[in-house]
């Protein structure tokens, strides 16, 4: 049984250990490579992916081949395109390890047969989409309200696990900004960089 798991789902709705027992067939355990790419920009997103160690990031690419990152997950956190998932059209965003990580995958085509198994799941994905949606108002919120030197002050003491373990590049990319200009707030603050 995934203890990772059933500790995250039991911090937002109570399962019996049938229900416990039902839920577990509809994921599949995968490890993956640091930097493998899950998902690719173009296909439709057909799994949500729960981190049980490790990390992962989403991102998409503009015009110009410039590298966007918009959302980190860390061990305990979920991680999927949902507007691809849940419309099932093609997706804007890559998926990809930042670390070697093992996941557990729930496709989107058994989905359903849990919800049926197990029902309190659908209050629990119910639940973490609320938290996601509010993460993303807060994120632009920031974006907006602060300067680029508050948004990383901000970030990292909030998130320190995350300005340990991301390449620099990265942190970047998702603060919406160059590394160059990360390095030189690091420095100012006394950070030391990953």
């Amino acid at each position: 049984m995934n203890i990772e798991l059933i500790e995250h789902i039991h911090r937002y709705v109570t399962l019996s250990e049938e229900e416990k027992s039902a839920l577990l067939p509809c994921f599949r355990t995968i490890t993956v490579a640091r930097k493998e790419l899950l998902h690719r920009e173009g296909d439709i997103c057909k799994s949500l992916y729960f981190v049980e160690k490790g990390c992962l990031r989403m991102f998409y690419i503009d015009e110009k081949g410039t590298e966007h990152t918009t959302q980190f997950a860390l061990e305990g956190w979920w991680l999927a395109d949902f507007m691809s998932v849940s419309m099932q059209k093609p997706s804007h965003f890559y998926i990809q390890s930042v670390e070697q990580s093992m996941l557990l995958v729930l496709d989107s085509s058994r989905e359903e047969e849990l919800f049926a198994a197990v029902p309190a799941m659908e209050r629990y994905f119910r639940l973490i989409y609320q938290r996601a949606y509010a993460a993303l108002q807060m994120r632009i919120k920031y974006l907006h309200d602060m300067s680029k030197e508050e948004s990383y002050f901000d970030f990292s003491s909030k998130f320190p696990e995350f300005t340990q373990r991301i390449p620099q590049y990265m942190l970047a990319s998702y603060l919406g900004f160059t590394p160059e200009y990360l390095s030189e707030l690091r420095k100012k603050g006394g950070k030391t960089s990953s």
